[in-house]
């Protein structure tokens, strides 16, 4: 087919309403494939595309984190057929730039260059008056079918169930591998957990999955703590009627945690997880925090406490590696994510989920799209 009709969630301008639309979807050319979404999560990433905290110019599709089937494969693709599962990659994967080939592919130049375009610099979507749309992380999809090129796609079993799969592309994948990949978690450790979103609670099950006992949550929302017990947290914090966080981390810790985790994405709180962690402790920034957002940390305490201080983009991940193991804890009930669905939603009820999103109501919403 030359082209396809799909309805779509596209973000015209910063702090716009989110609007749905009709577009058009073209045919996918060299190393492309097109795929029919059955589901697509709704992360903070896409929110914070639409406010200016990552740079990306409207008009733009938005979605990154998306499940669904193959529907048609362009010239050269071998490894993907029509009918496949799969999941989406917001970091395509080249395999040829030193980041990939020294086993660091979420930092893989292409990814940097396709922000919101196909590595080519084009495009496959186009308005209803021809004019072309970008798509967020070269992806765009939350709509009903994307054109993606094959380094953003990862083939996954069919066994696996579409909606929970969507979660993987970005939420699980960074949270989980943040504990797993980043920090490597060791057993018998403590960890604390800044912020208990959708990664940050894929944080503490990474914990967990690595074998950490003792798991401290903090979060100013009472029901998002409540939801950090259920995916792991041995103790809570709500830094909304503690004055002192860090001292009560240091309490629940035994003087301090092994491994502190900022899932929230500003500077106040990677201070905080800074502080809290013990000497010779990590403290991992896994939220994605404004441009102007800075971090203070004492000089000395790098030296003396030989404390670390480093990021973890998407989880570390190697999707093509990592995406099959966390499909087998999920299947084998060690990785919680149909419980991270709290509320599912139809395409055009889209708004409604990023205004539960902004309010903190969800683990995870989710858009299906209908069977795939």
């Amino acid at each position: 087919m030359p082209e396809r009709s799909a309805r779509a969630v596209v973000c015209r301008g910063p702090d716009r309403p989110f609007e749905v639309e009709t577009i058009r979807v073209d045919a996918p050319r060299q190393n492309e494939v097109t795929i029919r979404l059955a589901a697509c999560g709704v992360c903070h990433s896409d929110l914070s595309a639409t406010n200016g905290t990552i740079a990306m110019a409207p008009p733009l599709v938005l979605g990154h984190e998306g499940a669904g089937v193959v529907v048609e494969v362009g010239e050269g693709v071998r490894e993907l057929v029509a009918g496949d599962h799969v999941v989406s990659s917001f970091v395509s994967m080249c395999g040829h730039c030193r980041y990939c080939q020294t086993g660091r592919p979420q930092l893989c130049d292409q990814a940097a260059r396709a922000l919101s375009t196909l590595p080519d610099g084009t495009v496959r979507t186009f308005d209803a008056e021809g004019q072309p749309l970008a798509v967020f992380s070269g992806c765009g999809v939350m709509a009903e079918y994307a054109t993606l090129h094959v380094d953003n796609v990862v083939k996954v079993d069919p066994a696996m169930p579409l909606e929970p799969a969507c979660l993987i592309a970005c939420g699980v994948m960074t949270g989980v591998g943040a504990a797993i990949n980043t920090a490597r978690v060791e057993p018998g450790s403590s960890v604390a957990v800044f912020g208990c979103g959708g990664v940050g609670l894929s944080a503490i099950q990474g914990a967990a999955i690595a074998g950490a006992t003792t798991i401290v949550a903090v979060d100013t929302v009472a029901h998002k703590l409540e939801f950090a017990r259920l995916f792991g947290a041995t103790h809570t914090i709500d830094a909304s009627l503690e004055p002192h966080v860090v001292k009560a981390v240091k309490r629940a810790t035994d003087g301090g945690a092994d491994y502190a985790f900022e899932c929230v994405g500003l500077g106040q709180l990677v201070a905080q997880a800074y502080s809290c962690v013990r000497k010779g402790g990590t403290a991992v920034v896994v939220g994605v925090a404004a441009q102007s957002d800075s971090t203070t940390v004492r000089t000395a305490s790098l030296t003396f406490e030989e404390k670390t201080l480093t990021g973890s983009y998407y989880g570390s991940a190697r999707p093509r590696q990592d995406f099959p193991r966390l499909i087998a804890l999920y299947r084998s009930g060690s990785l919680k994510i149909d419980e991270l669905i709290t509320q599912r939603y139809s395409i055009d009820e889209a708004a409604l989920a990023f205004a539960d999103l902004q309010s903190g109501r969800n683990a995870r919403g989710v858009i299906v799209f209908g069977a795939a």
